[in-house]
C-alpha cells in the first residue's frame, strides 16, 4: 500500500519533525516525509530535512494570505496528502486551514482543551495542575480549538519550572506525534459530530473516532505508565 505522503510547517529547531522522519524511516511505518516548509529561512529544522533527504522550502511571508498562496503550489507539487504543523509559529489562513480540513494536524503541550495558545507550560504551572501533557488534534480556523486525535499525560512534579516541565513534555511529544500520523496514514481516524455542545462560542462540536484501537500499542508509547488516549471511541 502507497504510503501516506506529508509535509511539515516548521519555524524552528524541528524536534518533532527529526522524531518524524525518524518514525518514517522504518519500513513499516505508513507515511514519508515528503516537504519541509518554514517560515524562518534560519530554522535548525531546515538541516534536519535536508539531511534526511527531505526537500524544503523556506516562506518567510508574514501575510496569511501570501504564506499560503505560496505553499498551496509547493504542496500539490510534492502530493502532499497530510499536513504536520510542527513548531509552526504562523497563525495561517483560515481559507487556507479550510482547504486542508482534516489533513492538517498540529502538535501542543498541554492536554487541550485546557492552556490553550502561547506559553501552555507556563499557564499550567500557573494553575497549579497535577498533570499536564500534549494534544494531537485537526487544525480548524480557530486557535487549538479542533478535534482531538491523541493525547498523553505528563505529571508535574513538586519541583517543576517551565523549562524542566517543557522539556518532559517536548520528549512525550517525539512519541505521540508519530503515533497519531501513523493511526491516520491507516485510516483509523474519523471525524464525526461532538455529542455535547462545543466549550468555544461558534466553533461547532467535533469529536474523533479511532477505528479498531490497539491498547498495547498505545500504552506502550508511556515509559511510566502514564495514559496515553488515542483518543475516546473504538466502534470498531
Amino acid at each position: 500500500m502507497a504510503r501516506l505522503r506529508v509535509g511539515v510547517l516548521i519555524s524552528g529547531r524541528g524536534s518533532n519533525l527529526q522524531a518524524l522522519i525518524a518514525a518514517c524511516s522504518a519500513e513499516a511505518y505508513p507515511a514519508e516525509i515528503a516537504l519541509v516548509i518554514s517560515s524562518r529561512a534560519d530554522a535548525q529544522g531546515l538541516g534536519v530535512a535536508a539531511a534526511a533527504g527531505v526537500p524544503v522550502a523556506v516562506i518567510a511571508h508574514r501575510d496569511r494570505r501570501a504564506f499560503a498562496a505560496e505553499a498551496r503550489p509547493r504542496l500539490c507539487e510534492r502530493r502532499v496528502e497530510l499536513v504536520c504543523l510542527a513548531g509552526f509559529m504562523r497563525i495561517l489562513d483560515a481559507n487556507f486551514v479550510e482547504e486542508w480540513r482534516d489533513r492538517m494536524v498540529n502538535i501542543h503541550p498541554s492536554l487541550l482543551p485546557s492552556f490553550r495558545g502561547l506559553h501552555a507550560q507556563r499557564q499550567a504551572l500557573a494553575a497549579g495542575v497535577r498533570f499536564a501533557g500534549c494534544t494531537v488534534h485537526f487544525v480548524r480556523p480557530e486557535l487549538d480549538c479542533g478535534p482531538i486525535i491523541a493525547q498523553a499525560v505528563v505529571p508535574v512534579h513538586p519541583d517543576d519550572d517551565e523549562p524542566l516541565l517543557s522539556d518532559r513534555i517536548l520528549e512525550t511529544e517525539h512519541r505521540l506525534y508519530p503515533l497519531a500520523v501513523r493511526l491516520i496514514a491507516e485510516g483509523r481516524v474519523r471525524v464525526v459530530p461532538g455529542i455535547v455542545p462545543g466549550i468555544v462560542p461558534g466553533v461547532v462540536a467535533e469529536r474523533v473516532e479511532i477505528l479498531n484501537a490497539r491498547i498495547p500499542d498505545i500504552s506502550a508509547l508511556n515509559p511510566q505508565d502514564c495514559p496515553v488516549d488515542p483518543l475516546a471511541s473504538n466502534p470498531g
